[in-house]
């Protein structure tokens, strides 16, 4: 077999529509994924017959977000590894690249599963959890922790799959675990009666069926360069070196982005209650948002880096420009619709017989305004950052995400808690304002990446030659 298969070849051919094609199976596998997420949430909270099971679930939720997103950022970095070795067609590399990738996600896993089992009670502690929730968030942690081995192998692997041009492979890996996931759940709660236990053991076997199936799609490509063979699993320290440069600084700023949503939730005690549930749903609703959009930039990432590897400067700025257009659009889209059926779509989270239903609307209807007439500029911002990772200036990205994150976190503590930005359009006007700002920065980083790493000129040398070439 060829380097690469016609369809994971993205240095030739139309680069509009690939993209868009690359982008589709990212967007439905998010879409799944948060569906998944939704059951699990329904089948604890309404199967299960313990009033006290979702609080639990939920109140774990920021600390395994995080320890999930750092782990999701060092396989962006052997993502954007692989993909640039594999435009410039450098076939052993990929292949050691491929297994150092690998070994050393499992080797991440087990860190993390340590360090999650170990720090459990006390960081639940440290969070505020409540006493009558402590010890079944505890018990729904640490099984959930059991399975964070199995999340960082599919990870790496998905990331490296994506990375030679596969968005696919993920759909149908997440669309068949996910469904498992599911009915283990109601087998679980409501035939054995389990609790918290059944749908963090559903959740982790789910997981592990995740990891098995994407090693076996690995191990499986035959003649492929990036084909996985258990013999060459080591680590090459060079190659782990240049994962991680890329890979941390993604880390860090998708914790950064964690750490500030958990400071907008703490502000927001200080609310109303009917305005802190319709935050939640507001959220909630704006997943799909977000996930429709974050196809974009994974695509973008994928795109640039293979030709970035290949030296096709040209394409890389069509990637950019079409990039941004694709995912202005989507999420100008979506988010539109939400805005028309917001009532609606609300209405679905609300018990009917609920007093306050009305001042929740209000409160979600005021928040949309505010944050859905601006997400296509988090949309931007992310394929902005997709881009710079794409050549290898992932530390840039993370500088500019961070600036603008800190000036999101400094607005929301100094200005939000009395006074007139005290209200709901004080604290979420934050958001499009540091989108905006991490946009400005990040349109000078990229300027910046464009000269330092030859692009401009690469670019101009390429229309010299096309003129020529017509003549």
């Amino acid at each position: 077999m060829t380097l690469r298969k016609a369809r994971g070849n993205l240095t030739e051919g139309p680069i509009f529509t690939k993209m868009l094609m690359f982008a589709i199976p990212i967007i439905l596998t998010g879409v799944l994924q948060t569906m998944y997420s939704m059951a699990d949430n329904i089948v604890v909270g309404k199967f299960s017959a313990d009033p006290d099971a979702l609080g639990a679930v939920g109140s774990t939720t920021p600390l395994t977000t995080l320890i999930i997103n750092f782990m999701l950022g060092i396989s962006t970095g052997a993502s954007v590894i692989v993909a640039q070795l594999y435009g410039a067609k450098k076939e052993a590399e990929v292949s050691r690249a491929v297994h150092t990738a690998m070994s050393f996600s499992l080797i991440c896993g087990i860190t993390f599963m340590t360090i999650g089992l170990v720090c459990a009670r006390p960081v639940l502690i440290l969070m505020g959890t409540k006493a009558d929730l402590l010890e079944k968030a505890i018990l729904y942690m640490v099984i959930i922790c059991v399975g964070i081995p199995a999340t960082a192998v599919y990870n790496f692997g998905a990331a490296i799959i994506r990375s030679v041009g596969d968005s696919k492979t993920s759909l149908y890996i997440l669309s068949i675990s996910g469904l498992i996931n599911v009915l283990l759940n109601l087998f679980f709660v409501t035939v054995c009666g389990m609790s918290v236990g059944g749908v963090a053991w559903a959740t982790t076997i789910s997981k592990y069926i995740s990891a098995i199936a994407i090693v076996t799609v690995l191990l499986k490509r035959k003649g492929a360069c990036y084909r996985l063979s258990l013999k060459k699993l080591k680590i090459e320290r060079k190659l782990l070196g240049r994962i991680l440069r890329y890979g941390i600084p993604m880390s860090v700023q998708n914790s950064i982005f964690s750490v500030s949503n958990i400071i907008l939730t703490g502000s927001l005690n200080a609310f109303p209650k009917h305005t802190i549930s319709a935050k939640t749903i507001a959220s909630s609703i704006e997943g799909v948002t977000s996930t429709a959009m974050s196809g974009f930039s994974s695509a973008s990432t994928t795109f640039v880096g293979q030709n970035f590897g290949a030296k096709k400067y040209g394409r890389i700025n069509k990637v950019f420009l079409y990039g941004v257009i694709q995912v202005a659009a989507i999420g100008i889209f979506v988010s539109q619709v939400e805005i028309l059926f917001g009532r609606e779509l609300a209405l679905l989270y609300i018990d009917a017989a609920d007093p306050s239903k009305e001042a929740i609307v209000a409160d979600v209807l005021e928040i949309f305004d505010i944050m859905l007439a601006f997400y296509f500029l988090c949309g931007i911002m992310n394929v902005m950052s997709g881009v710079l990772r794409g050549i290898g200036y992932s530390v840039f990205a993370m500088t500019a995400a961070v600036i603008g994150v800190v000036a999101r976190t400094v607005w929301i503590i100094v200005a939000t808690p009395k006074g007139r930005f005290h209200s709901i359009f004080g604290l979420f006007v934050s958001y499009p304002g540091s989108w905006l700002l991490t946009i400005i920065l990040l349109g000078i980083c990229i300027i910046y990446a464009w000269r330092k790493s030859g692009i401009l000129q690469g670019a101009r040398e390429e229309k010299k030659l096309d003129k020529k070439s017509k003549i």
